[in-house]
């Protein structure tokens, strides 16, 4: 059934829509939302804000544009546009994919690299039988520098399509650039070094940086997927619990890691992501989880190395995703490394000079018993200093961060119920020459999940992803509830379910709060507050 609200559009034109007029929808009137899902529904949307854009002249690329129905990857060529100033020195870069998929198929995973560079990675939502339409937005204008010249494009996104599995994805990508504005000074780093291609974990990836670095980044498109126990790997259990997704002695706790020449340069807690067909498609069939569609790269800072890094000579890196069992798959952690450089000075020298990093601390407890219950509590911390002699004096920088793990899962033995509550933090501090950053992050997942004697299951979910980014205060929190009935055909599920997404957004000067939620597949309520 389709929304009674308005015409079905994408989450970014409705966006733009209502912005424009300076509208809000309210909440729609009961008798519009069915006693059940049907064979269409809304088209994806999120709380999110849209993409601030300048009021400068803009120019727009189509750079892919594929149906997707196998493992056979899109290639192509991109140029840079004309007519919207210097390549390189654009004022902003804006992806947009817009997609369609119609009949049945799981949730999808799919990466967009550039120049060998990950620009972009996602997954997509499970269609109604109707079909739906989607579209979303990235900022990519740190990657200007790549995008300057002419290179090489390759974009997959994985999918099976046979008798039952019916879904093509029909997908395009544009990219739209915008002239400079006056007084602008560029940010985006000087250059872009991919260290992996598609959906590989950096393992032993060769580095040589411009001698003259003065501030180096790495980015690691980090998912756990595959359909595994690793895409739930905050689900696993220690080998003395007894569940049906066993991992190793650390159970739950993962911590990605980028080394540099086999020591530990950064730490990471990842994102607790669900995918669309995570635990109950039907929670995800209007409003996603955060980041689901566009996943965010966690980001290291190693300038504290680049005296290091600036010798001259190749250095080897890897990413590794602590707490996975040896041996064991179900990691992607694709690597780019962002690299600023000194514009009068040909080679930059410096030195690490005070390094701690120690063990992580993992405790589980385990319970046995009718109701089996296994808590784990995990915290890393790394500290690192290095300087650099640059063109104007000498720089120290200080990073400084602590990740925590804190997970309850509670479950019967014949896992009909299955509770789990988790809270991540990352807790970063940068300090250069005095001044000091503060990036601090905490994720939350409570998952509630039973089967009842009428095979019926009902999952209870909220995920939430917080941020203060110094002055800026972040909280997008999703909330759902829905129930349908297992080992049936699609049309006697009798599926229902109550979503919700509130994305809060302070900072100096600026207020941002907007609320979803839907019934059945269709838009009940999108208002937005300040």
């Amino acid at each position: 059934m389709r929304s009674l609200i308005r015409p079905r559009r994408t989450a970014t034109v409705l966006t733009g829509a209502l912005t424009a007029l300076g509208l809000s929808l309210g909440t729609a009137a009961a008798d519009t939302v069915p006693a059940e899902f049907g064979t269409d529904y809304h088209d994806p949307v999120t709380a999110a804000p849209a993409i601030s854009t300048p009021h400068t002249k803009s120019c727009s690329v189509t750079i892919a544009q594929a149906q997707f129905k196998d493992f056979t990857p899109y290639t192509g060529t991109y140029t840079p546009p004309t007519g919207c100033g210097t390549p390189g020195r654009w004022s902003k870069v804006v992806l947009r994919m817009d997609g369609s998929v119609k009949g049945r198929q799981y949730d999808r995973l799919g990466y967009l690299d550039i120049g060998g560079v990950q620009v972009f990675r996602t997954s997509t939502p499970e269609p109604s039988q109707d079909g739906i339409n989607w579209s979303v937005e990235k900022d990519v204008t740190e990657y200007e520098k790549t995008l300057s010249s002419a290179q090489s494009v390759d974009m997959l996104i994985g999918n099976v399509v046979n008798d039952t599995y019916t879904g093509v994805l029909d997908v395009k990508v544009t990219l739209t650039f915008y002239a400079p504005e006056p007084g602008r000074t560029p940010s985006a780093p000087d250059r872009v070094i991919p260290l992996s291609d598609g959906d590989s974990v950096t393992t032993g990836a060769s580095l040589t940086t411009p001698r003259n670095s003065t501030r180096i980044l790495a980015e690691v498109y980090a998912t756990g997927s595959g359909g595994g126990c690793e895409e739930f790997w905050y689900s696993v259990v220690t080998p003395s619990a007894s569940y049906s997704c066993e991992g190793g002695d650390d159970g739950p706790y993962r911590e990605v890691r980028v080394s540099i020449d086999g020591k530990v340069a950064g730490i990471a807690s990842p994102y607790p992501n669900v995918w669309t067909g995570g635990w109950s498609p039907y929670l995800w069939s209007v409003i996603p989880a955060p980041h689901a569609f566009d996943v965010r790269p966690l980001e290291f800072d190693l300038t504290p190395f680049a005296g290091l890094l600036n010798d001259g000579r190749a250095h080897k890196v890897d990413v590794s995703v602590a707490g996975v069992p040896s041996g064991q798959t179900g990691w992607s952690a694709p690597t780019n490394i962002l690299v600023w450089q000194d514009a009068h000075k040909s080679v930059v020298t410096g030195a690490v000079t005070s390094y701690r990093k120690a063990d992580p601390e993992v405790n589980n407890t385990y319970t046995d018993g009718s109701l089996r219950h296994l808590v784990t509590a995990g915290k890393d911390r790394l500290k690192v200093t290095g300087y650099l002699d640059t063109s104007h004096g000498r720089v120290t920088t200080t990073v400084e961060r602590t990740v925590t793990s804190a997970i309850d899962h509670q479950w019967t033995p014949d896992e009909n119920t299955d509770d789990q509550t988790g809270t991540w933090t990352d807790d970063q501090t940068v300090t250069t020459n005095g001044h000091v950053s503060r990036t601090d992050r905490t994720y939350t997942l409570d998952g509630r999940a039973t089967i009842d004697a009428t095979n019926r299951l009902r999952v209870i979910m909220s995920v939430t992803d917080r941020a203060h980014l110094g002055a800026t205060r972040i909280d997008d929190t999703y909330q759902g509830d829905a129930t349908f009935t297992l080992g049936v055909a699609r049309e006697d599920r009798h599926a229902v379910a109550t979503t919700s997404e509130r994305y809060r957004l302070r900072a100096p000067g600026a207020c941002y709060d907007h609320t979803l939620a839907t019934e059945q597949g269709v838009l009940t309520k999108d208002a937005r507050g300040c």
